[in-house]
């Protein structure tokens, strides 16, 4: 595996107070115009259906290029493009002095998770503000990540910018299913969005904890997502005259082992690093802890955090869970079938074949067929360079001072394994600030705070301009 980052080397870059300071008010001397393009243009993609079900990316698609066009961007370089009429991409290039450079990749999602109407307190597919918050399915998954590209565009070619170096965005229709979108294009069209190194909207984040910024975390690496389907087949019978081989009794077992079984702790770089950082928010004993599983990966201080956090449980290790269960066909028939799935989010330095193994050991029934749902998609932990980590810390310490940036293995998946996967360094840089115990992606009223996406949009707006005219060394 290439692991190049150095939890050392970023102890160096780490200098930021423990005391925690307010955040700088991002609309002090903010340029009213751009709070309102960015706002409008959020505005407008919330109220297009992006949903699978709905089919709506083709129709962000355009709003987007239609404001780049308008812009003055030249439709050479504003593109929609997809690798079925039903899910479609835009990719923008925007010009810099030098092509000889590689170009920086700048990434977003316009598709949303499916949301009912009768679910939520206000309707899901039209943009709300209220109480300080933006309301709206995608808000903050990604859609306040890919208005703020959008608009950080606009507002750059309207100030004449020319950056050292090409910028790309990429603004894919299918993150939150099959990424076939991002997939499509590292196969096909790798040429367009090849980059130096990409920064994601859809990863990363900071966090706040009691209404107060604690931690900027940058994402660094993913877990490897992947299912598997137990199933147990049955002669079956009358429910009248029960027998001790039973389809629903074996597959129960095998489920009740992997309950019980906890994968060991095993750290990488990026995660020890993420122990040691995050020490910094935390409270005196869960901070002690912390830096002893980092630095030693103490057992004890293992199981207390794992016990204390779901989060930090799956930071250290492996995971398998039973998630959807199926089985029997009658009320009076013994199951002839019973089955399940278990979704594994698998460390970045582990196969899929070694969990595999492990579940069938645990399972330990001959009757339990187990299977993959689909091949698995590895990626490489993206090195945390000095060149790159400088500037994000020395411009989150003056937009929340006092607060350590971190780095993140998601224990999700996004776009950015597919972007790893082909040498293109990416880091998650959502820069927008929730509340650590209440994200609501994906779930019943999805907001994102309007001063937490303003200043967002202006951290990168900074952000892309400072990384875009320097002069880097990984």
């Amino acid at each position: 595996m290439r692991y190049r980052c150095r939890a050392t080397a970023f102890g160096v870059l780490f200098t930021a107070a423990l005391a925690f300071a307010a955040p700088l008010d991002a609309q002090e001397g903010k340029d009213p115009a751009a709070r309102r393009l960015e706002r409008d243009i959020l505005e407008q993609l919330i109220q297009i259906n992006t949903s699978d079900s709905a089919g709506g990316t083709p129709a962000a698609a355009k709003a987007v290029v239609d404001r780049l066009l308008a812009a003055g961007f030249p439709a050479a370089d504003v593109r929609v493009m997809g690798q079925t009429p039903g899910v479609q991409n835009v990719v923008v290039r925007y010009r810099g002095r030098d092509s000889a450079r590689k170009p920086i990749l700048l990434m977003a999602h316009l598709d949303v998770v499916d949301a009912r109407k009768e679910d939520w307190s206000t309707d899901p597919y039209q943009f709300v503000e209220k109480e300080g918050w933006y309301y709206g399915r995608g808000t903050s998954d990604n859609k306040a990540g890919a208005a703020m590209l959008v608009a950080n565009f606009i507002r750059y070619r309207k100030e004449g910018f020319v950056p050292e170096r090409d910028l790309i965005v990429v603004l894919t229709g299918d993150e939150e299913t099959t990424s076939d979108g991002i997939r499509w294009l590292t196969r096909e069209h790798r040429a367009l969005i090849d980059a130096e190194f990409a920064l994601n909207t859809d990863g990363g984040g900071g966090d706040y904890r009691d209404k107060k910024p604690i931690r900027f975390n940058v994402q660094a690496a993913e877990k490897i997502y992947q299912s598997f389907v137990l199933e147990v087949r049955n002669k079956g019978g009358h429910s009248s005259r029960p027998v001790p081989d039973n389809a629903i009794y074996h597959l129960a077992g095998g489920l009740s082992r992997i309950a019980g079984y906890e994968f060991p702790v095993r750290l990488n770089e990026v995660t020890r690093a993420f122990f040691a950082r995050g020490a910094a928010a935390e409270s005196p004993e869960v901070a002690a802890d912390m830096r002893l599983v980092s630095s030693t990966g103490n057992a004890a201080a293992a199981r207390r955090l794992s016990a204390g956090s779901p989060y930090y449980n799956s930071t250290l290790r492996t995971t398998c869970v039973a998630t959807r269960l199926f089985a029997g066909h009658a009320d009076n028939a013994l199951p002839q079938l019973a089955r399940a799935t278990v979704n594994c989010r698998i460390l970045p330095d582990q196969t899929v074949d070694s969990v595999e193994a492990v579940l069938r050991r645990i399972v330990a029934d001959t009757t339990i067929r187990l299977s993959r749902v689909s091949v698995a998609n590895p990626s490489p932990p993206s090195p945390l360079r000095a060149d790159l980590m400088q500037p994000l810390e020395t411009l989150t310490s003056r937009y929340w001072p006092g607060v350590p940036i971190v780095p993140e293995m998601s224990t999700g998946a996004t776009d950015g394994l597919y972007t790893r996967n082909i040498g293109i360094p990416t880091y998650g840089v959502a820069a927008i600030f929730d509340d650590l115990n209440d994200s609501r992606a994906h779930g019943r009223d999805e907001r994102v705070g309007v001063k937490e996406y303003h200043q967002a949009a202006e951290y990168w707006y900074e952000l892309v301009k400072q990384l875009s005219s320097a002069r880097m060394s990984p």
